[in-house]
């Protein structure tokens, strides 16, 4: 959509989720889009495929797997701009097995932070080889499978005043404007809440800054996440305390009784929603929900779920991180 004006771009992004939400049947209006494409993307999936021994870096076209190299990509901050040279350079000692690969490249404070996918375990020659590429474009870990090959320096972003160390291929919102500004509608949003629930809650970025006003519980299922915002929590001063606990909330939901000590649950699952997550909610008697979505579609299958429930719909804001794309983010705040 890079041919529309930014004031129509904005509203036609609201008008998405306006539509779908009239359809289900709701009466909540739609706040104005917050544009939060900041600085750009800090991470991006290259695909990298063989030919003749050599590695081509680029993006699918849409809707299939053809391979369309790319010079540079506008919506990357700018730590990215040679992400493709970067995936390439990456592949490269791997290319005996001429296997695909998709390389995530994240730009992180101490540099860029890359994990490969696709390959397998690699053989001693093929990790000597990854380290010296590490050396040569100063990158701060490379990865393959969330295995480390080397760690130069600790890939580290900065989340509300404190420094999260990450795990490798972990989640982050797209921009760090997205980030920043779902987190103040989330804190606005769970208000004075006492006691909040952050679930699937990643590295932190919601926890951490709702540790400055409340006590806060943070579950998810990545066990590396959920060590990493502990040990962020470990090093940081003038929080609320947070407890922090693994746990797959697709299979093991909190359930009413756990939900019973907390005034406000804050919810931010991937694209396949948290249905299993609102029907325990809906049997429960939390006063503020506030769901975070990057699907549309989920999103108001849940929110169906939590209607019935007896919540009501009060506020539902867009985050546009995804420039120029369809893709919307979506912050609803349910009271009961």
């Amino acid at each position: 959509m890079q041919h529309m004006k930014v004031d129509a771009y904005a509203e036609w992004k609201r008008s998405l989720v306006e539509r779908a939400v009239a359809r289900e049947g709701f009466s909540c209006a739609v706040e104005p889009a917050v544009i939060a494409h900041g600085e750009g993307r800090r991470r991006a999936i290259v695909h990298v495929r063989f030919r003749g021994g050599r590695p081509e870096a680029g993006f699918m076209a849409a809707g299939s797997h053809d391979l369309q190299l790319v010079g540079t990509c506008p919506v990357l901050v700018p730590a990215l701009a040679d992400v493709f040279g970067v995936a390439a350079a990456a592949a490269r000692p791997l290319a005996r097995r001429n296997k695909p690969l998709d390389v995530q490249v994240t730009a992180t404070r101490n540099g860029l932070d890359v994990d490969l996918r696709g390959h397998g375990p690699p053989e001693p020659a093929e990790r000597l080889a990854l380290t010296d590429v590490a050396e040569r474009l100063d990158l701060a870990r490379i990865s393959i499978h969330r295995d480390i090959i080397v760690e130069r320096r600790p890939p580290v972003v900065d989340m509300s005043g404190t420094s999260v160390h990450l795990p490798p291929r972990a989640f982050l919102q797209a921009t760090a404007a997205a980030e920043d500004a779902m987190a103040a509608l989330v804190a606005e949003a769970v208000g004075g809440a006492k006691t909040v629930a952050d679930l699937f809650c990643g590295v932190g970025p919601f926890a951490l800054r709702l540790a400055q006003r409340a006590k806060v519980f943070a579950a998810d299922d990545s066990q590396d996440a959920v060590a990493s915002l502990d040990r962020a929590v470990r090093g940081r001063q003038g929080l609320k305390p947070i407890r922090v606990e693994a746990r797959d909330l697709f299979r093991r939901p909190l359930l009413p009784m756990e939900l019973k000590e907390f005034d406000a649950v804050v919810m931010d699952p991937p694209r396949a929603g948290a249905e299993a997550q609102a029907r325990q909610l809906a049997s429960a008697k939390v006063k503020t929900v506030v769901s975070v979505s990057c699907d549309l579609q989920s999103f108001l299958r849940d929110a169906v779920i939590l209607r019935a429930g007896g919540y009501r719909l009060e506020r539902l804001t867009p985050v546009d991180q995804f420039a120029w794309s369809r893709h919307i983010e979506l912050i609803g705040v349910f009271r009961r």
